[in-house]
C-alpha cells in the first residue's frame, strides 16, 4: 500500500535530497490551506501550523511505499523528535484525500520567516 506524501522543501523536484523520493510517483504540485507557513532552520525548511498565515504552502504529492516512507520518517528525524508526521487536506485538486507531511516538532522563534515556497 502507498501513502501520499506532501513535500514542501529539500525532497522536492530538483532540490538536494530528491533522491530520496525520486522512484516513488509524482502526482503534482499542491497547495495547503491558509494556516501553514515555512521557516529556515539552516539550510531546510520547517513546516509550522500558524493560523494567522493567510496563504498555503506550496509544495508537490508523491505516493511513497513503505520502505520509504518508513525510511523517510527516519532521515526527517520523527523517531528523534524533529519532525512529526500529520495528516491534512490540500486544496483542490489534491482535496478528495488527506495526504501526510512532516510538520516541524522544533520551535521557530528567531528563525528566518521564509513563507509560501522553499526554494533552493
Amino acid at each position: 500500500m502507498k501513502t501520499r506524501l506532501f513535500v514542501y522543501g529539500t525532497l522536492k523536484r530538483g532540490c538536494c535530497n530528491h533522491g530520496q523520493i525520486a522512484e516513488q510517483d509524482f502526482h503534482g504540485v499542491a497547495l495547503t490551506p491558509p494556516g501553514f507557513r515555512l521557516y529556515d532552520l539552516g539550510g531546510y525548511p520547517a513546516l509550522v501550523t500558524q493560523p494567522d498565515s493567510p496563504a498555503g504552502v506550496l509544495g508537490e504529492v508523491w505516493s511513497v511505499d513503505a520502505e520509504s516512507l518508513e525510511r523517510l520518517d527516519r532521515f526527517e528525524g520523527v523517531h528523534e523528535g524533529l519532525y512529526r508526521r500529520e495528516a491534512i487536506t490540500l486544496l483542490p485538486p489534491f482535496a478528495e484525500q488527506a495526504v501526510e507531511v512532516y510538520v516541524s516538532a522544533l520551535p521557530v522563534v528567531n528563525r528566518p520567516d521564509v513563507g509560501s515556497e522553499w526554494i533552493e
